[in-house]
């Protein structure tokens, strides 16, 4: 994407996540890494008349071949720590996401918006109000249910207790202290009760493994009791390619937290697309996960809605043509929405 261009996208975002004169703005990048953002947003605060500057972390070490969240980079570095910590709004162009570091800058004060996929996205999947709005009604309708059932015409029955965790929603902006969301994205989330989740889930051809990056090419049916995943196997109890892969990830990180349930939620943009994977390289998914109807659960660390969990190993899952029940109404009906004020017009 031209300079210019994404110079002027992430200026609308400044706008949306309400940067003005008078506050800092500050970016954090790693090693050679999207340096074309750090220069577009820093450009932008300044047409803000914010103050702005840019914090480059070294590049990793070494590669565990594994994408393990909840290392910032940002943990042998206090004094990094206390400057993001005294800024009004942190662009995160790493992925701080589950770590220590990033609930410390929040705790703070500071909002943190996530920004690392490919520029065509951002533009394509720029945040609006009217979007916000339909995802914070999602998100009221989740934070009072007690109980949330998915199932599937592929064998999916699966049962959360809610009430523990909080609600949380992504929009793609953020201009609220404190508040962390990723550009671009659009659902709402919780978790289930750390020992609340029972029933089994049926991965089907064409829902998406992330951090994967790939779409599952055969059922994969996972047993869950009481929080945890007790069993994975592949097309009529056999082995497949897809749950091998899926139980030797889990297993390579030698945490048995890797198979607790993590949050699980809906998507509501009816411009993300269920390809998205087929179009941009160098990103880590977030059209998928919001993709309109949606159902996504996850694996792994619950610690960003304050569980214990705080394990490396993390899988989001979309999927699609489910139906999603909150204390028995029907909210996602085979991957439609069925209240009118999280649809856009014209929207089933």
């Amino acid at each position: 994407m031209d300079q210019n261009l994404f110079n002027e996208i992430c200026l609308a975002q400044l706008r949306l996540s309400g940067v003005h004169e008078g506050e800092t703005v500050a970016v954090l990048t790693r090693g050679a890494e999207r340096g074309e953002y750090a220069d577009a947003f820093l450009w932008a605060a300044q047409q803000l008349g914010a103050s702005t500057f840019h914090l480059r972390l070294p590049p990793p070490a070494s590669a565990s071949g594994a994408w393990a969240v909840g290392d910032s980079g940002l943990g042998e570095i206090p004094l990094a720590v206390e400057a993001l910590k005294s800024v009004d709004m942190l662009v995160d162009c790493t992925f701080l996401l589950f770590s220590p570091e990033q609930f410390a800058i929040q705790d703070a004060g500071t909002r943190i918006l996530t920004a690392v996929e490919p520029p065509e996205l951002l533009a394509r999947l720029m945040p609006t109000t009217e979007l916000r709005e339909r995802v914070e009604y999602g998100a009221d309708l989740l934070a009072k249910a007690s109980t949330m059932r998915i199932t599937s015409p592929a064998g999916t029955d699966v049962t959360y207790r809610l009430g523990v965790y909080p609600t949380m929603s992504e929009y793609g902006y953020t201009d609220t202290p404190g508040r962390w969301d990723h550009w671009p994205a659009a659902f709402v989330f919780t978790g289930g009760a750390d020992d609340g989740v029972d029933g089994q889930i049926v991965l089907s051809p064409g829902d998406v493994l992330l951090p994967f990056n790939t779409y599952v090419q055969t059922p994969v049916t996972l047993t869950i009791e009481q929080g945890f995943i007790r069993d994975i196997r592949g097309q009529d109890g056999g082995v497949s390619l897809d749950a091998d892969l899926l139980s030797s990830y889990i297993q390579s990180f030698d945490d048995p937290r890797g198979y607790g349930m993590s949050h699980v939620g809906w998507g509501l943009d009816e411009r993300a697309h269920w390809h998205g994977l087929t179009q941009f390289g160098g990103g880590m998914g977030m059209e998928l996960r919001s993709f309109y109807g949606n159902v996504m659960f996850s694996i792994g660390p619950n610690n960003e809605l304050g569980g214990p969990n705080d394990t490396p190993c993390h899988f989001d899952i979309p999927m699609r043509g489910n139906s999603l029940y909150l204390d028995d109404e029907l909210i996602v009906d085979k991957g439609g929405l069925t209240i009118p004020e999280m649809r856009p017009a014209g929207v089933r």
